[in-house]
């Protein structure tokens, strides 16, 4: 036991968590920053937000010091591809189509497999909790491994079962790729409590009309998610104006695809037309700065997605087009992105970018009444970050920190439903040793 905490017998206590002498972010509706604040937390709920001084007569089981550290809510990262992170850095500075054609296609027919997919998707959850996410929404294959594999790590997820029309790890025939992604996701849609399943169709130049039109049902008549890459490339929507004489969202708009629970990742090359179709479908962005700088994707407007009232999540992509899974850095590359693009330093402040990351993004993939804030009644999904460093001090503005200087390597403490998942940054439900052994021992023989 640390100094930061202190533990006492279960019958002696009014509630089950404490956290106290933090300045806490609180993301909520009027974007309360409470200096000197504690949170209490009973069983997997925050019951009670106030100033430490406040909450002095509070008892707890277990106290938590966050040592005037920041207080906030956990990371939400809106599209991963877990298993993805084995491959990081293999093949690097490629437009998209060879990157996916001549490597992670290739790659992944090769070596994905159900043993493969749980050592990538633990080493993703490590990463991600190590760096103060608590909640990704995921689309790859042989999900139901990851499935299985995030639930041993903890973290909160929303896991899309992929869709593609050709053979794809575990589906060796892709004539029925919606029944095995159907299938999983009604077995997993209510298998564990933090775990909602979806479906993902990779993409319109990888899915027939028919195959989008039969996932978007699919989904509808599960109650899932449906997430999709949208107009990811100039190559793509050239390709799709070429072959359907619409634009990407346009097209998917006239199949039906767009609706409130629909995922839309990247939308880079989309038009003011299409934003407002977004806007009228009730449609969610996942943008994946980082991602699309690498790739030389483009630059998603983001800034009209806002201001249409879009919800507009963050999300890492896939570690090998990345090549990390820190939002925080995510959340940097956002803001300068975008000021510089739009020639204007006021556009994305550091609190829009924040909410982008916390409480849009849980909006985005249908998690907002849960997560993504701290408000009393929501889940505690709550990270603490050590302030005591030198690039963190002096702080004027610790929302400007939080996107400008911090990383993923300033958190301290993560809780997931009032669990302590990390704690002094220790994974507590994961064997990191272990995980990184295996990843090391899978990279030694990997060859396309």
């Amino acid at each position: 036991m640390t100094n930061s905490e202190q533990s006492c017998e279960p019958k002696f206590f009014d509630g089950d968590i404490l956290i106290k002498n933090g300045r806490i972010i609180t993301v909520d509706s009027q974007n309360r920053i409470i200096d000197n604040g504690a949170l209490l937390i009973r069983s997997d709920i925050i019951s009670k937000i106030g100033t430490t001084s406040e909450m002095a007569d509070m008892h707890a089981c277990t106290v938590i010091d966050a040592r005037g550290g920041i207080v906030m809510p956990g990371l939400v990262n809106t599209h991963t591809h877990l298993p993805m992170s084995l491959f990081r850095g293999f093949a690097d500075d490629m437009p998209l189509i060879t990157w996916l054609n001549d490597y992670m296609f290739k790659l992944e027919a090769r070596y994905i497999g159900p043993e493969t997919v749980q050592c990538g998707t633990l080493l993703s959850c490590a990463e991600m909790l190590l760096s103060g996410t608590t909640t990704c929404c995921d689309g790859y294959f042989h999900e139901e491994v990851v499935a299985e594999a995030v639930y041993t790590s903890g973290i909160r997820a929303v896991l899309g079962q992929g869709v593609i029309d050709f053979p794809a790890p575990g589906i060796v025939n892709p004539l029925l790729n919606v029944e095995h992604a159907t299938s999983y996701a009604q077995k997993f849609k209510n298998r564990y409590p933090r775990i909602r399943s979806a479906i993902f169709c990779h993409s319109p130049y990888t899915c027939s009309k028919e195959t989008l039109i039969h996932a978007k049902q699919a989904a509808l008549d599960t109650g899932v998610l449906f997430q999709i890459h949208v107009a990811e490339t100039r190559s793509e929507r050239d390709q799709i104006r070429q072959q359907h004489r619409k634009t990407t969202v346009e097209y998917l708009d006239s199949l039906g695809i767009l609706d409130s629970t629909t995922l839309l990742v990247h939308a880079v090359w989309v038009t003011d037309a299409d934003v407002d179709i977004i806007r009228q479908r009730g449609s969610s962005i996942s943008h994946n700065p980082e991602s699309n700088m690498k790739l030389a994707s483009g630059i998603a407007p983001v800034l009209d997605f806002i201001r249409a009232g879009i919800p507009t999540g963050l999300g890492t992509d896939g570690g090998a087009s990345n090549n990390n899974l820190d939002l925080f850095t995510e959340m940097d590359s956002a803001a300068k992105l975008h000021k510089v693009h739009r020639f204007d330093v006021g556009v994305l402040d550091v609190l829009s970018v924040l909410k982008m990351a916390t409480i849009e993004g849980a909006k985005a993939i249908g998690l907002g009444n849960i997560t993504g804030s701290l408000e009393i009644g929501k889940k505690a999904d709550i990270i603490i970050l050590d302030t005591h460093k030198p690039h963190l001090v002096p702080m004027y503005n610790p929302i400007s920190h939080l996107v400008y200087s911090a990383t993923g390597a300033d958190v301290r403490d993560v809780l997931i439903d009032g669990e302590i998942v990390v704690k002094d940054r220790k994974i507590l439900t994961l064997d990191l040793d272990g995980i990184l052994i295996k990843a090391t021992e899978f990279a030694s023989h990997l060859t396309i």
